[in-house]
């Protein structure tokens, strides 16, 4: 506990002199015309909700300019962003001098917006499993809320998708602002015909045009000690081996399985060998953006990662392996939806954090190998659209592929 306060000390110092920059760089006036741009606290790059915005933003209004902050300056984006790092003294003066902030994470404890400036939080998820922010309660740290509480306050709007969002976020995201209910704008590319992302990823690995590819996601572990945030991985435990046979058996054809672990992750993936179906094993964990190449995909498989129902919008089989939900659950605080180690059950929305939503989850959900095998091979795609029919319906999603427009609009709106 003494560790905890000590720590939270040090970071409250570190963001009083962060606030001392953001104040000082105010001595610049604001640029109009000038928009900060940040994903995944840095780590990541042109990817996720900000990506698209950015491109629908630069198509309706060429005279935007934008810095986009990285960690690794040696990211790879358009010639019409300017890469920045990631630092104390960029962002204070980055920060300061623009117009609009876009970002799908939370900004740096420190962090200060002045009068006149627009930032739109599109957060990295919209529905999900993972509990957040409020709802983890003791598993969320008392560091975690004052980061979360600082973003929130400075946010004029968080974009969502869907009366889901209206019932979790207030406390998920520790925000009691507005929202803009217009659809996830990385969720663009999966409406309506992916035929061209299929085939540019297929030229990409070499593979045949008619090769299927499933992606397995799983989502990462977090926690905290002493008030520190930590993030772990853990070696999967899925038989790769057995789920090409298995889709092979149900749906015909040549399988891949391409990899896609968390951006915090991706130096874990290349843990994985194995000799056997090595060939068939497709790495796409640093990839900066995962929609277009989910977009490719034909199937989708994870454990606890909101992009399950992103993925269920292409209307392709997505498939839940959770091998440790008791333990999951216990780390995380809680979850949104009632999983149990009993998977023969439909699984239901936690009624305490969406308590004016009544749903069932469209996907099985498999806690081993042997379960996921009987899942595959006994999929029934008329029962699964349905499925997934009412899910929509009862969460009255918003899904249009055109959200990057829409944000992109209120940002040519405020002047």
């Amino acid at each position: 506990m003494l560790k905890e306060k000590i720590y939270i000390f040090k970071r409250k110092l570190q963001a009083l002199g962060s606030g001392i920059c953001f104040y000082m760089c105010r001595l610049f006036p604001i640029d109009k015309k000038l928009i900060s741009v940040c994903t995944f606290e840095g780590r990541g790059g042109f990817g996720c909700n900000p990506k698209y915005i950015v491109e629908a933003l630069h198509k309706l209004d060429s005279t935007y300019s934008y810095v986009w902050f990285v960690n690794d300056i040696n990211k790879e984006l358009p010639e019409y962003i300017k890469k920045v790092p990631n630092t104390v003294l960029s962002r204070a003066y980055w920060l300061t001098r623009s117009m609009v902030w876009i970002d799908n994470y939370r900004k740096p404890y420190g962090t200060k917006k002045r009068k006149g400036q627009l930032y739109i939080n599109t957060w990295h998820a919209t529905q999900g499993f993972k509990s957040i922010g409020l709802w983890r309660g003791k598993a969320f740290s008392t560091m975690a809320y004052l980061v979360s509480k600082n973003d929130s306050d400075m946010v004029d709007f968080f974009v969502t998708d869907s009366k889901w969002c209206d019932e979790v976020n207030p406390k998920g995201m520790v925000y009691d602002g507005n929202f803009l209910k217009v659809g996830a704008p990385r969720c663009d590319v999966l409406y309506g015909d992916r035929s061209k992302y299929k085939k540019t990823f297929r030229l990409k690995h070499k593979i045949s045009e008619d090769a299927k590819v499933v992606m397995y996601a799983p989502t990462f572990r977090e926690g905290s000690k002493n008030g520190k945030r930590l993030v772990f991985s853990e070696i999967w435990s899925i038989d790769f081996n057995r789920l090409i046979e298995n889709l092979k058996k149900r749906f015909g054809g040549e399988w891949y399985v391409c990899i896609r672990v968390h951006p915090q992750l991706a130096e874990a993936c290349k843990e994985y060998k194995n000799t056997d179906i090595q060939k068939y094993i497709l790495d796409e964990s640093k990839a900066d953006d995962m929609y277009e190449i989910l977009a490719a995909m034909d199937a989708y498989i994870t454990d606890y990662s909101s992009a399950a129902m992103d993925a269920s919008l292409t209307h392709m089989p997505v498939f839940m392996y959770a091998d440790d939900i008791v333990q999951y659950t216990k780390d995380r605080g809680s979850l949104l939806w009632n999983l149990s180690d009993d998977t023969s059950k439909p699984v239901t929305n936690n009624k305490k954090m969406t308590p004016n939503l009544d749903l069932i989850l469209p996907f099985s959900v498999s806690k081993d190998n042997d379960e996921l095998e009987r899942n595959i091979l006994n999929f029934n795609k008329k029962e699964y659209l349905d499925k997934i029919k009412k899910y929509e319906d009862g969460v009255e999603l918003v899904f249009n592929g055109d959200a990057s427009e829409k944000v992109a609009r209120e940002i040519v709106k405020f002047r």
